[in-house]
């Protein structure tokens, strides 16, 4: 073949992107080419008979379509659609409503209040919420007295600077709203001093940097000995 034949023959090709858009694109144009097919088969038996193989086949290629429930109706919906609805065939569920795809989801509205102190997070609101139920006594106070040691903790991640009993006593209190009460003399233990509280993800151990960066310095010095 030369160039004078591609000129008198010229190749068209047929992008997807110039196509129709599929309405149900897990299934290909193969599977759409079929379904045009059997809506021209004027024998509604016979078109009856392969609408059943065209689900067949759309059930192999969408396996996953198993863990839904009612799958077989799914798959003669999707059916149905990528016919435009306009499908006359003997199928074992109703027609689906066009409308009924048009539709959006309703709204499921989210019953959260804004978080107070975002450093401690929305749990720790949570947390106190439980606290703040209890009888007082001597169980409700360790309880305080744990809820405070975390919430220091989660304080110095975002914070380095060190931070008072009383002010995370006056958090508790506060993000209560007074409904917890710290009782009088609490004290948490002290923070050993080498104690490191990093940010998620942002974790280094810096021995272990100097110990890699020592071991690769020796390696270093015993292969230009070897020269």
């Amino acid at each position: 073949m030369n160039e004078k034949y591609y000129e008198e023959n010229p190749v068209i090709l047929d992008y997807n992107t110039e196509r129709e858009k599929l309405a149900m694109p897990e299934y290909g144009r193969n599977v759409l080419k079929m379904v045009e097919d059997v809506k021209s088969i004027p024998d509604r038996a016979k078109r009856s008979e392969q609408a059943r193989a065209v689900v067949r086949v759309m059930e192999l290629l969408n396996p996953q379509v198993h863990s839904a429930d009612n799958w077989e109706q799914k798959l003669w919906d999707h059916l149905y659609i990528m016919a435009d609805y306009e499908l006359d065939v003997d199928s074992p569920y109703p027609i689906p409503a066009p409308e009924a795809r048009q539709s959006r989801p309703e709204v499921i509205p989210l019953k959260k209040k804004p978080v107070k102190a975002t450093h401690y997070g929305r749990n720790i609101e949570s947390i106190i919420d439980l606290i703040a139920g209890e009888p007082d006594g001597e169980q409700k106070t360790a309880m305080i007295r744990s809820l405070a040691m975390y919430m220091r903790q989660q304080y110095l991640i975002w914070n380095k600077d060190s931070v008072a009993d009383e002010t995370i006593f006056n958090d508790i209190e506060k993000l209560s709203d007074y409904r917890i009460r710290v009782p009088e003399g609490l004290e948490l233990s002290r923070i050993a001093s080498d104690i490191n509280f990093s940010r998620p993800g942002m974790t280094i151990d810096f021995a272990t940097v100097r110990k890699q960066g020592g071991q690769q310095k020796r390696n270093f010095g015993r292969k230009g000995n070897k020269r």
